[in-house]
């Protein structure tokens, strides 16, 4: 992977939010000091809360280390601002958000879908990554697409964009909510539930080891993954805003998304700009 040794995203951002917060009053950004102009719990190191099981956007290894398309990224943009020392702690995925308002985390890392509502709570990042739901089943289900599902058990989640989206578009369909994808598919594998919806990315890798089936993909492009921040901080979300387009521009976001995505469709808008063929913007939080 690129990564370029010119800090000069660091330089700016740094110097921005030192200027910022000797010039603004209390009530603008009270996180950030001259000593910590991120904002950050501790000064010069990011807690991130993510999620364990969310192959491949962010789950532990054998070892025990997160890693994942999410988690890469997202060490690659710190270093980008000038913080090395990153710790990825694993919560259910509907503690995340919570645990980064209530200021527990710096940063909520776990492909987590920008959505107005979660916008009560929260600050993002801009969009990172766009893409797909699945509808996963078992062969002898009977389940063709979503439009099965009425009168049938539905396994999502609790707290994602797949429960929400469920709730709204199969309205049919008992849901079961579960704390995160493996015990979801665990139930579905079980027969506890008839199907679970989940993201095309991670289902494909239960399809693999279970034999499971892809009913149906869904495109979900209206709810881009972006990195939650505690409301108010816009130091760090500015700077990781920067650090973020840089890793677009410079061909660091294409190289992981074909590290962690081969064959998968690759959303336009999160490339270089001279690769782009329509010359769309990245999407944003607002």
């Amino acid at each position: 992977m690129h990564v370029p040794t010119r800090r000069t995203v660091v330089t700016t951002l740094v110097a921005a939010a030192l200027l910022s917060t000797s010039a603004c009053g209390a009530g603008s950004d009270a996180a950030a000091t001259a000593d910590n102009p991120l904002g950050l719990i501790e000064p010069g190191a990011i807690r991130v809360a993510s999620v364990g099981d969310i192959r491949p956007y962010a789950y532990t290894d054998a070892s025990g280390e997160f890693t994942g398309f999410d988690v890469e990224l997202f060490r690659d943009v710190a270093g980008r601002i000038g913080v090395g020392d990153v710790t990825f702690v694993g919560q259910d995925f509907a503690a995340v958000l919570p645990a980064v308002a209530n200021g527990q985390f710096d940063v909520g890392v776990a492909a987590i879908g920008i959505t107005p509502e979660r916008q009560e709570t929260v600050d993002f990042s801009d969009g990172y990554l766009a893409g797909y739901l699945t509808v996963l089943t078992t062969p002898d289900s009977g389940i063709t697409s979503s439009g099965d599902l009425a009168g049938r058990r539905l396994g999502v989640v609790q707290g994602t964009l797949q429960e929400a989206y469920a709730l709204k578009n199969f309205p049919d369909a008992e849901l079961v909510r579960f704390p995160d994808n493996n015990t979801g598919v665990s139930g579905l594998n079980s027969g506890n539930v008839d199907a679970h919806f989940l993201d095309y990315e991670a289902a494909k890798t239960y399809v693999e080891q279970f034999g499971l089936v892809d009913a149906e993909d869904i495109p979900s492009f209206d709810a881009p993954a972006g990195f939650a921040i505690a409301e108010g901080n816009t130091a760090l979300k500015e700077a990781l805003d920067e650090g973020l387009h840089a890793a677009m521009e410079d061909g660091t976001w294409k190289e992981l998304y074909q590290k962690w995505f081969p064959g998968s469709p690759m959303p336009e808008q999160y490339l270089p700009s001279a690769e782009r063929t329509s010359s769309p913007t990245p999407t944003t939080a607002s």
